[in-house]
């Protein structure tokens, strides 16, 4: 018998159409077993930095500190720490002030006391110290002054003489006036009978008014300027001694009262002359 190309095709048609029936068979059977499911992770291959919008989002920044956390138990104490610590330093600085503000009177009494002792004796064989009035001395020798028009003032161990300003200087100079060489001659002249070879300060004080003369920068500079005016006046006019003078200028430092009204500025511009317990050693 003959056979034709279809007859020989047929039985590998039959083939293949059995192989695709077994496969398709399998994948449809209910007792296989499923693959495991590959898990869907988010998180990127080592060394690639994931985009933004996958991480979560206390990793993109920390969250901002609100003031509406912050316990009020916490914010009043920190106020009242505050408020101590301003207090501290506002005491601190009127220790300061006050401390200052006796500098110059400090100065004063060193300068006395630092002055050269007068030459040891030969019995003695040690220096000794400038020869002092005591307190009493002093206080009692104030009522010998005759000053009525400047009211000199004990003053714990020291007597104090106020000169306006105004009665020994033009305005705003440090020249003296002929009414004020005539004052500076009376004053002399007293403490030279009164308090011999007594050391004495001459201390320069103004108000805390604006300066009007460009000459001077300062108060301090006016008041420095006046002190030695009245040094040369008393050490070339008079019968006192530079050994026995020194000078300290207050600038508006130390007034005698407020600088609110006229007549206390006036008040306040002044000479001190202050007499000092010890003696200068050429006068012992």
């Amino acid at each position: 018998m003959k056979l034709t190309v279809r007859d020989r095709a047929a039985p590998a048609t039959a083939a293949a159409l059995a192989l695709l029936a077994f496969v398709n068979g399998c994948a449809s059977n209910p007792f296989r077993t499923a693959a495991p499911a590959t898990p869907l992770s988010l998180q990127p291959p080592p060394g690639v930095a994931a985009p933004a919008h996958t991480l979560p989002q206390a990793a993109i920044a920390p969250a901002t500190p609100s003031y509406a956390d912050v316990d009020g138990r916490q914010v009043a104490a920190a106020l009242s720490r505050s408020r101590e610590e301003s207090q501290v330093m506002q005491d601190e600085i009127t220790a300061l002030r006050e401390q200052l503000a006796s500098t110059s009177t400090q100065l004063a009494q060193a300068r006395v006391t630092g002055m050269p002792p007068a030459p040891a004796t030969a019995a003695e064989g040690v220096a000794a110290g400038p020869k002092a009035t005591s307190p009493a001395t002093m206080k009692s020798a104030l009522a010998g002054l005759s000053l009525p028009d400047l009211a000199p003032r004990f003053d714990g161990s020291v007597v104090r003489i106020d000169i306006p300003a105004d009665q020994l200087f033009d305005d705003g100079t440090a020249n003296i006036r002929p009414a004020g060489a005539a004052t500076l001659t009376q004053v002399s002249a007293e403490l030279d009978r009164v308090y011999p070879g007594h050391f004495i300060g001459i201390e320069g004080h103004v108000d805390t008014e604006p300066l009007h003369n460009a000459s001077w920068t300062s108060p301090h500079q006016l008041t420095a300027a006046r002190a030695a005016a009245v040094f040369d006046f008393l050490t070339t006019r008079t019968s006192m001694q530079e050994r026995q003078l020194f000078l300290v200028a207050h600038g508006s430092n130390h007034p005698l009262v407020s600088n609110a009204t006229a007549a206390g500025r006036a008040k306040n511009r002044r000479i001190e002359l202050v007499v000092y317990p010890e003696h200068s050693a050429a006068a012992d």
